[in-house]
């Protein structure tokens, strides 16, 4: 299981590099508790473009990475893109590289992986990568990414459902499994 980070596992801060701000987003707790008692593997891939405009530092972001940690890992895997999109790297989502990374540092195969995010980029970069993908929308994620999701579940908790096998509560944004905008 790879996730966004910024509005998905915490409240979106732009630009983030305060440990102290990181606020776990409703229902995270509960979601990977569930996850992790089933033996699940997780990971976090997320786009910190502050870094490439020079708003961030790595050791900032790593300080709110170890946070992150802190109040709802342990996590098996993180993997950041630094880049801004005008660098049209191979990491930053909706490119494939960071699922592909994470997977790498689980021991994993990319098509082994779901991606649960709240944009559009977090479920391209999964489609691109091979990986299933679920979207988890909040009010910053637009109508057509929710549109265009292969699954669509309300809140984190539903999620874990869904990926344990019990959809209960679950939406269906789609068929089968196949970001921050930072």
């Amino acid at each position: 299981m790879l996730f966004d980070r910024d509005d998905t596992l915490v409240e979106d801060v732009p630009y983030n590099g305060d440990p102290e701000k990181v606020r776990p987003m409703p229902g995270a707790r509960e979601a990977l508790r569930l996850l992790r008692e089933h033996g699940l593997r997780l990971g976090v891939v997320s786009n910190q473009s502050g870094i490439g405009r020079g708003l961030l530092t790595e050791a900032q972001v790593r300080a709110v990475n170890a946070r992150v940690d802190d109040l709802l890992g342990p996590f098996g895997a993180w993997a950041h893109c630094p880049h801004v999109p005008e660098d049209r790297c191979g990491c930053r989502k909706p490119a494939p590289g960071l699922v592909v990374e994470a997977a790498r540092l689980l021991g994993v195969r990319p098509g082994d992986c779901v991606v649960i995010g709240d944009i559009g980029s977090d479920m391209g970069a999964a489609r691109a990568a091979g990986a299933g993908a679920i979207l988890v929308p909040t009010a910053r994620t637009l109508p057509e990414e929710v549109a265009a999701a292969p699954r669509v579940c309300r809140d984190l908790p539903d999620a874990a459902r869904l990926l344990l096998g019990g959809a209960e509560g679950a939406a269906a944004g789609g068929a089968a499994a196949g970001g921050a905008r930072s």
